[in-house]
């Protein structure tokens, strides 16, 4: 069972810290799922993933497309993950259940700690996954830097 690690955006945007994330996945050979509610939010971080510079590229794709499976990171607002991922992002208040994160290496919320209703969205999923047991940590960059604030389920 992966853990479960939550990410409290509040000095970088959501497009900063996912590419740093993404990246990581893509180094260590995992396939990642990035579900989100808000197309406008999709779309932008696709945007944001294309526009990057040549040493940063991460290949990806929007879900709908011939080649879902295929692809190393798939951008949608969907449960299904065609591209039989790794790890699983979720952002824009998406819903992310406990038990998802069984045969997943990561299970990344990432939410706007600027947004008190993503905040109480991620208290929520927390609480969750705190109470069924799964690994779950928080993380903070309020220091400037990211650093682990509280862990559970270890």
């Amino acid at each position: 069972m992966g853990k479960v690690m939550f990410y409290h955006l509040t000095r970088n945007p959501l497009e900063v810290t996912a590419h740093m994330l993404l990246e990581r996945a893509h180094q260590t050979g995992w396939r990642v799922a990035v579900r989100g509610r808000d197309p406008a939010t999709l779309a932008r971080l696709d945007e944001t993933l294309w526009l990057g510079d040549k040493a940063s590229f991460l290949p990806h794709g929007m879900a709908g497309g011939a080649h879902d499976a295929d692809q190393p990171v798939l951008l949608t607002s969907e449960h299904a993950c065609p591209n039989d991922p790794a790890c699983l992002m979720v952002i824009d208040k998406a819903d992310a259940a406990p038990h998802e994160a069984n045969g997943l290496e990561r299970l990344w919320i990432l939410f706007d700690g600027n947004d008190p209703d993503a905040t109480a969205h991620a208290r929520a999923q927390w609480k969750a996954v705190t109470a069924a047991g799964v690994q779950a940590e928080y993380w903070s960059e309020d220091s400037g830097r990211w650093q682990m604030k509280a862990q559970s389920g270890t």
